[in-house]
């Protein structure tokens, strides 16, 4: 018997074309394709009868986020999916109250971010950057002018020790035997031993480590977390490093930082906002490595999030419980609208 279709809006393009050939495999899907230009009255009436919303999880003028109310005018919306690890840009508590399921990619890039963040700490560390800039604009310097530094042997910080933070503390660890020191509220002991780390405060990981990378999602509690104290915790050889997103990190307070030589310099994949403007302060520096929150955009990578993204939209539309479920108090009240929808 022919399922009910199941439709599923997105916007612009998917992350890799396996997408398209994995739902195809699915017939009942029915996907539509906005555009962020389109009129918001067609937007809001395409929403209104999706079952389920793919979203970019990258905050932008004009975007129509999962709030509560856009959740409000969508009495079909089953489930909403990042297209990323992040999530911050959904009104979880608004799409649990509404039975609506919230899904995200975490993990599926895990491995791209990190290469990221490791190939920023060598670059930082051997000041590839400077002597790149230097090579190219003049012969008034002399080699041993960009001495570096090993990256082995050395001490890395890691905030938030999730799908990203656990995966570099043990690359860390095994590739450059690196003491590995960690904070995550969320974490047992025994997890900590299992991704190589330390389990320490956040003063004292600041404190005593030469690189700190954060790894940690955009919340009530990470928001604003890193600012003018915990810059002046760190040691004037160390660097700071994020590949989370902006807005968990105070950015004045950083290029303040830099100004007065209170950290030895900076590697930077997330802004807010995204992308910054050309006169930010935090460009003007020699000794910042910048990207343009890319860290996990790799072929690779955007085809595991895509065979990912589509087998889990696939699940959803049949009922079953996806593996990357950010609100399992939603579950419940999921299945009940699903039955009702689609029956059992």
């Amino acid at each position: 018997m022919e399922r009910a279709p199941r439709r599923l809006v997105t916007f612009e393009r998917w992350p890799d074309p396996v997408v398209e050939e994995r739902l195809a495999e699915a017939p009942e899907i029915e996907t539509v394709r906005l555009q962020h230009g389109d009129p918001p009255e067609r937007v809001m009436a395409v929403l209104a009868t999706a079952h389920g919303y793919n979203i970019v999880p990258i905050r932008r003028e004009g975007a129509y986020d999962p709030t509560a109310e856009l959740i409000a005018r969508c009495p079909k919306l089953l489930a909403v999916s990042s297209q990323g690890a992040g999530f911050d840009t959904v009104d979880v508590a608004a799409c649990t109250r509404a039975g609506v399921l919230v899904v995200s990619q975490g993990g599926l890039n895990a491995g791209s971010v990190v290469e990221h963040v490791i190939g920023m700490m060598i670059v930082l560390s051997k000041r590839i950057q400077p002597a790149d800039r230097a090579l190219r604009r003049d012969r008034k310097w002399h080699r041993l002018d960009f001495t570096g530094d090993d990256i082995s042997g050395r001490t890395l910080g890691v905030i938030g020790l999730g799908n990203i933070g656990g995966r570099l503390a043990r690359l860390a660890g095994d590739a450059f035997a690196m003491e590995v020191l960690a904070t995550d509220p969320y974490l047992t002991a025994e997890q900590f031993a299992e991704r190589g780390a330390e389990p320490v405060a956040l003063d004292e990981l600041l404190a005593r480590a030469d690189f700190v990378s954060v790894n940690a999602p955009l919340t009530e509690e990470t928001a604003g977390m890193i600012g003018a104290r915990e810059y002046a915790l760190m040691k004037p050889t160390a660097y700071f490093i994020t590949t989370a997103r902006g807005g968990i990190h105070d950015e004045a307070g950083l290029a303040a930082a830099l100004g007065r030589g209170a950290i030895a310099g900076a590697g930077l994949d997330v802004w807010a906002p995204e992308p910054p403007p050309l006169d930010h302060p935090l460009l003007q520096f020699d000794n910042v490595v910048l990207s343009p929150h890319n860290a996990g955009v790799t072929r690779q990578s955007y085809r595991r999030v895509g065979e990912g993204l589509a087998e889990q939209w696939r699940a959803i539309f049949r009922g079953e419980r996806p593996p990357r479920l950010q609100n399992p108090q939603a579950w419940g009240r999921y299945l009940e609208r699903y039955r009702e929808m689609f029956g059992g």
